[in-house]
């Protein structure tokens, strides 16, 4: 009795795998995976493989069943006729545009030299010109100066507003119209220190971050 029972289960199972097998012809255009010969493709349990396009409207029988029809032609609701012509008004951020960036590095200055090289444009172009974008100029900007203590109090003063000067007319040039303030600090406020019994190159190098300018916007919001 028990051998017939287990038959029994067996071949029904057998059925259903045939019956899943069954060939389901589609027409060329439809969305779901078909061989050569136009016929659906299945995974080894009988089911339809389906293409990244394929909707509900697609179904076939043998595939997906008897699905639900789509609504023809369906209308959006009239969200706005529900909200009585009142709306919400959107609160509008003001971002705040003070930041400060310091010519450093790479970006310094030559040894009695005040022209930007390629370095310090990258740094102004990359990372003060897109900021200025955001903002609104009401207010302006401090640019100023700095050398190292080689040389005289006086020429080092000129020789660091010229400095800032290089920097204000380079942000001119790429259409910064906000007001800037030029200022020279000289060598007062010097961030490196080095062995005065240094050979003269190598104080040259060791105090080369001191030759550079420090450019202030303050509060520009937009």
């Amino acid at each position: 009795m028990i051998n017939k029972v287990v038959l029994g289960l067996l071949l029904g199972a057998s059925s259903s795998y045939v019956a899943a097998q069954t060939d389901i012809q589609v027409p060329a255009n439809n969305a779901y995976a078909q061989d050569s010969r136009g016929v659906v493709t299945r995974s080894a349990f009988g089911l339809c493989w389906r293409s990244g396009t394929w909707t509900p409207a697609d179904a076939v029988a043998g595939c997906d069943g008897a699905l639900a029809s789509p609504i023809p032609n369906p209308i959006a609701p009239d969200v706005a006729s529900h909200l009585d012509g009142k709306v919400a008004p959107v609160a509008v951020v003001a971002k705040s545009c003070d930041f400060t960036i310091a010519l450093e590095s790479d970006q310094t200055f030559g040894l009695n030299q005040a022209v930007l090289n390629r370095a310090a444009k990258n740094r102004i172009d990359r990372d003060v010109l897109p900021k200025l974008t955001t903002c609104n100029g009401a207010s302006g900007m401090t640019i100023t100066g700095y050398t190292d203590l080689l040389g005289n109090a006086h020429a080092n003063q000129a020789l660091s507003e010229k400095r800032a000067a290089a920097v204000a007319d380079y942000l001119k040039k790429k259409g910064v119209t906000v007001n800037m303030k030029v200022v020279g600090a000289g060598a007062t406020q010097p961030i490196k220190e080095c062995d005065s019994k240094l050979s003269r190159t190598k104080l040259v190098t060791c105090l080369a971050p001191n030759r550079r300018v420090l450019i202030e916007v303050h509060n520009l919001p937009k």
